[in-house]
């Protein structure tokens, strides 16, 4: 996968978990633990997204002078 695709998969899924907490603001009692869920899978789906990038940015390990 391509760092420009992996940085715009990065900007949605910011953005979900935006839409997300603003929601869990707005939300009655009953319908928070169904988004509180989601925000979870989002945020930890948004983290490993942005581990992906950071690591495509880095130097391969045989490039690195010793």
């Amino acid at each position: 996968m391509s760092i420009r695709l992996i940085a715009r998969e990065l900007y949605r899924l910011e953005k979900e978990v935006e839409r997300l907490e603003k929601a869990l603001q707005r939300a009655p009692v009953e319908k928070r633990p169904a988004i509180e869920e989601n925000l979870r899978k989002m945020r930890a789906e948004r983290n490993h997204v942005r581990a992906m990038l950071e690591g495509s940015k880095d130097d391969p390990s045989c490039r690195r002078p010793f």
